[in-house]
Order: C-alpha cells, then sequence, then structure tokens
C-alpha cells in the first residue's frame, strides 16, 4: 500500500500532477488539430472538443492526486482542478496581452476545471 505524501513533498507532486494535466492537454489539443485540419471541423465542434479536454484533463488530476494524497481526495481534487484554471488564464494573459472571454465563460470554464477535478479526486 502507498504511503500519504510527506507534507514538505506536496508542492513538488502538484507541480508533476500539473504537469502531467498539461501534458495531456497538450496531446489531445494536438489530436484536435489534426482533426481540425482533416476533416474541417466547424468552429462549434472545435469549442466542445476543448471543453471535453478541459474537463478529462481536470478529471485525471483530481484522480492522480486523490491517489497521491490519500485524505480529502475530493478537496486535492479541486485544488488541482483551480491550478489549472489559473494556468490557463495566466497563459492567456500572457498570450493575448489580456482575457479574450467574457466573464460567463470564464465563469463556466473555472466550474468545469474545478467540478472535474473535484469528481476525479472521489474517483481515485
Amino acid at each position: 500500500m502507498e504511503k500519504p505524501v510527506k507534507k514538505n513533498a506536496v508542492p513538488l507532486t502538484l507541480l508533476k500532477i500539473l504537469l502531467l494535466m498539461y501534458i495531456i492537454t497538450g496531446i489531445l489539443l494536438l489530436a484536435v488539430t489534426l482533426l481540425l485540419s482533416k476533416l474541417q471541423l466547424s468552429e462549434g465542434a472545435v469549442s466542445v472538443a476543448v471543453v471535453a479536454i478541459y474537463v478529462l484533463s481536470g478529471f485525471v488530476g483530481g484522480l492522480v492526486a486523490g491517489k497521491k494524497m490519500k485524505s480529502r481526495k475530493f478537496l486535492w481534487g479541486m485544488i488541482m482542478g483551480g491550478c489549472y484554471f489559473v494556468v490557463l488564464v495566466a497563459g492567456s494573459v500572457l498570450f493575448h496581452q489580456g482575457i479574450e472571454m467574457d466573464l460567463t465563460r470564464l465563469a463556466t470554464t473555472l466550474v468545469l476545471c474545478i467540478a472535474s477535478g473535484m469528481v476525479g479526486g472521489m474517483v481515485g
């Protein structure tokens, strides 16, 4: 049986999980890009795919965090989903010199990231 993560190792563990989440995101976005070029997907289909990628990445991050932390799994999943969202927004601000999303869509993305992380944590 695996031991819970020691308190001093928590930040590094969370960073590793966050990196895993972004590796998954990158691979899936690459797949969507390939599908977009081959199938001429509509903007709506691409938007749905991007949201699905956010949810799947959040779920996996929460799942791994729950398995690593052993207690308060749902909370660690929510933290991972929230961290994922913060990095998404920070990247958007850096690359676009501001947020190009309306407030409703931004709030929806936040809820989806946190909720999917929480569900993943509860499953883990």
